[in-house]
């Protein structure tokens, strides 16, 4: 280019040292104002892309799946990302829960003694104290009870020290270990029971969802009976709790019912209805599981809690109705740990529906 610029002066004549001076210095100018140019442009064009560092696709978050990251997301620059908050705390990772050691644990908390008592079930206990009396609750009774539990090693879970040093609970509320000690037990005993964890809350291995903070595995349990209150006697069960009769009706789910006595009016229970009812459910041994008479009489439910053939029985009746089904296996508890097995079989009568909590369309 400064060729082309010192070319022109010579269309004029010879041209003089000033001029060629002041000439070679304009063309040096202009081709310094060029190179400015190109250099402006060739920035503007590298700043419209980001460095490849910053155009990598930041990797999820610890924890997340690799395909939930957007991938099409435009991620900030470093300028934009927000400083962490100075006094923030570091994210932490989820504990376990960890029961604190016991220092009076009992010596044979690790495992029964040789001497200790056995029954079928694996339940292992000895006599810490003996009571009075020859009377042994029954499965529905409310016990008062002195107790306190640990792991194997050592570890305190539970107390009724918790409780203001007891408790007062309906038998059938309790873990089947407990149950089953408490029924060989009178007024005032005290025993050391070794439970195994399927009479507990659960074999290790695996949580079940209606005790998620509960230990797994083996437990041991101080247990005192102080006293207990007989329940109100629960209704005998039907001829046919055994199977499934002739002439009752089916769905095409597997449930079966028979009325055994007829309502009155046309409204049904919805999904998220709340109903008055009074039950009794037994499994097909005629052992009766539970009871509204064994309590008031009549229980309030909402009948989305029940198990999935009761509530599909209960949104078939009417106020007034009693009805008695029997309800498959996959219907009812699905062979869930520490509930019945097998198929229930449920007398209900439906007293009302609450319409104060649910308006029935």
């Amino acid at each position: 280019m400064c060729r082309f610029a010192l070319g022109n002066c010579y269309a004029h004549g010879p041209p003089t040292v000033a001029k060629v001076l002041r000439l070679a210095i304009v063309g040096l100018m202009r081709i310094s104002w060029i190179f400015v140019c190109v250099l402006v442009l060739s920035a503007c064009k590298s700043g419209s892309t980001a460095p490849a560092e910053e155009q990598a696709v930041p990797p999820a978050e610890l924890g997340a799946p690799a395909e939930e990251a957007a991938p099409s997301a435009e991620p900030p620059s470093a300028k934009e990302r927000p400083a962490a908050e100075p006094d923030a705390p570091a994210p932490q990772e989820a504990t376990t829960l960890v029961f604190p050691l016991d220092p009076n644990a009992p010596a044979d908390v690790a495992a029964p003694p040789a001497r200790a008592k056995r029954s079928k079930s694996g339940l292992a206990w000895k006599v810490l104290k003996k009571g009075t009396g020859r009377a042994h609750p029954g499965k529905f009774d409310t016990v008062t009870l002195k107790y306190t539990g640990w792991t194997p090693e050592g570890r305190i879970f539970d107390s009724s020290a918790n409780y203001g040093g007891s408790l007062d609970v309906p038998l059938n509320h309790l873990i089947p270990g407990v149950v089953e000690g408490l029924r060989l037990m009178v007024t005032g005993e005290k025993r050391r029971l070794w439970i195994p964890g399927k009479l507990a809350y659960g074999e290790l291995g695996g949580a079940p969802p209606e005790a998620p903070r509960q230990p797994l595995g083996m437990l041991v349990f101080d247990v005192e009976l102080v006293s207990f209150k007989k329940a109100p006697e629960p209704p005998a069960a039907p001829k046919d709790v055994g199977q499934i009769p002739a002439d009752a009706t089916k769905s095409e789910s597997g449930l079966a019912w028979r009325v055994l006595t007829e309502g009155i009016g046309t409204d049904h229970p919805l999904d998220t209805s709340v109903v008055d009812m009074s039950f009794t459910i037994w499994t097909t041994d005629g052992e009766v599981v539970d009871s509204s008479m064994l309590r008031s009489g009549t229980d309030t439910v909402g009948i989305s809690r029940l198990v999935p053939g009761w509530t599909e029985g209960m949104k078939l009746m009417v106020e007034g109705e009693r009805r008695l089904f029997w309800i498959p296996e996959e219907l009812a508890y699905q062979g869930q740990p520490l509930r019945p097995s097998g198929m229930l079989v449920v007398d209900v009568t439906m007293i009302q529906i609450r319409r104060e909590l649910h308006q029935i369309r």
